[in-house]
């Protein structure tokens, strides 16, 4: 089917009324056309089920507990998106901001019938004059964003997924890899464009109470249409990589050999490593992969990789690059497998913490392993642990920000990765993930559950996405009622 054209507005006013309202009939489907007809600009569109268009941009990453889409409108200016949420709370339709990939909450689900707005077309990069920041509009991928500020020998913090958006990460914190320099994707921000449930647009920055609260928690409180946010000139060109994969029989030695080497790992180094099947390497239960990353040279120094490679990995690679290589070489390009909507669920479970516990993570590598071993239906999952350098982070103060977690310095989460069958394998699935969430966490000898919002599996309370301190919760809970006192935007790890 063709695309459809804003324009076609009486065509696209009856599509509303069957599909987004089953109580808007007869006379308000000339009420709905009234509304829309002329209001958006000319390159707008809007697209219906039964159409390939609308399949592809409603399609998730994850397909457990999706949300339900009646209508996907692509806005291609800030006033669209201030006119589609306006005419949204006059026709009491729900709405949700779409944008790249790996959000993959549940409690996305809650929305059941409403519209979409695809912010895909809102993507830019414009270097302000002074060469200190960069305007981005705020449907920007990553890729995008990367890709322009080093053509012109600029570089900030943003998610180290290709695929997913500039804003997407950074309204939970976002991690990235330049975050042991400069701090989260969050820290960056200087100003921003922000459609309000009200249907306001305002330019926020630091001085508006508002403020606080989208640096964590941003969500909950608008759609970033665009943000300004500081850039750097690039110092380091070279990077190096050494991948190595070792055998499953070797969790202790390794993750005791990174608490001694890694416990405050070097700024311009990354450590990660993933639990998954391959079979090529062990055909009967799940390898390491152990990423070393270094900045500022083309091969990573031995003294960080002798300890690893002393313990005997079944193979070592190394390469060398630029920063732009990062994705490719940890599998999360843009045309990697993990960044393609395939029609797979993908819940994560994630929990921060200061470093392993030896013993839980032979327990957890011991359950994952009997789990996602052979023909289960589980075996494509991945434990992914994401070690950053932390000082760019904790050198900011905790108070400033909603995100709440900076004194930690690991994010562990398992991806349990299946083709959808019903829900009795969900329920298996989050099972499994809470039971291998736990192990991590009762390892960490915490009372408090911290969770990367970004990765929430959507069990989780406020206090494990946006901290435990009460004047945390009290001071969300009174911006919420303050600017979003109707709780249009509560699909995303909602503040309650």
């Amino acid at each position: 089917m063709r695309w459809l054209r804003v324009n076609v507005l009486l065509f696209a006013s009856a599509l509303i009324s069957a599909y987004l309202d089953d109580t808007v009939v007869g006379s308000a489907s000339g009420e709905h056309a009234k509304a829309l007809r002329g209001t958006l600009s000319p390159t707008a569109q809007v697209y219906f089920p039964n159409s390939t268009e609308f399949d592809t941009l409603t399609a998730r990453w994850s397909t457990l507990a999706e949300p339900k889409v009646n209508v996907a409108i692509v806005p291609s200016t800030e006033d669209d998106v201030v006119k589609i949420v306006k005419y949204a709370n006059k026709a009491n339709l729900p709405i949700l901001a779409f944008n790249g990939a790996h959000a993959a909450i549940t409690t996305l689900g809650r929305m059941q019938g409403g519209i979409e707005i695809y912010l895909g077309q809102l993507s830019s990069v414009r270097i302000a004059q002074d060469n200190k920041t960069a305007t981005i509009g705020g449907g920007s991928l990553s890729k995008v964003v990367t890709d322009a500020l080093w053509d012109a020998g600029k570089q900030t913090v943003t998610g180290t997924c290709e695929c997913v958006s500039v804003l997407g990460p950074a309204l939970g914190g976002g991690h990235g890899w330049l975050q042991g320099y400069y701090g989260l994707v969050a820290d960056q921000f200087v100003a921003m464009n922000v459609v309000l449930a009200d249907g306001t647009l305002r330019t926020i920055d630091a001085d508006s109470d508002l403020w606080w609260a989208m640096k964590g928690a941003g969500q909950n409180f608008g759609i970033v249409t665009s943000l300004t946010s500081k850039i750097y000139e690039i110092e380091q060109y070279d990077w190096a990589i050494e991948t190595l994969i070792f055998d499953g029989d070797n969790v202790e030695a390794l993750y005791q050999a990174a608490n001694e080497h890694f416990s405050n790992i070097p700024v311009n180094l990354i450590n990660w490593s993933y639990w998954l099947n391959i079979p090529s390497a062990d055909p009967d239960k799940p390898i390491i992969l152990f990423y070393i990353i270094q900045e500022g040279t083309t091969a990573v120094n031995p003294a960080y990789t002798k300890p690893f490679h002393d313990i005997g990995p079944i193979s070592i690679e190394a390469e060398s690059g630029t920063y732009k290589d990062l994705a490719r070489w940890t599998q999360i390009a843009i045309d990697s497998a993990p960044c393609q909507k395939a029609g797979l669920a993908n819940p994560r479970f994630p929990a921060y913490i200061k470093e392993y516990n030896v013993s839980a993570q032979r327990l957890a590598y011991d359950a994952f392993a009997a789990n996602v071993s052979g023909d289960s239906p589980f075996s494509s999952s991945i434990f992914m642990f994401e070690a950053y350098p932390v000082q760019g982070v904790q050198a900011i103060d905790s108070d400033s920000a909603a995100f709440a977690f900076r004194s930690d310095n690991i994010l562990s989460a398992p991806l349990i990765t299946y083709t959808p069958a019903g829900n009795e394998l969900d329920e298996r699935a989050a099972e499994l993930g809470n039971k291998l969430r736990d192990i991590v966490h009762k390892g960490s000898g915490s009372d408090e559950l911290h969770t990367y919002v970004n990765y929430a599996f959507g069990n989780e309370s406020p206090r494990n996405w946006y901290g435990y301190e009460q004047w945390r919760q009290d001071r969300l809970k009174m911006l919420k009622k303050k600017y979003d006192p109707e709780d249009r935007f509560n699909f995303f790890a909602p503040v309650e």
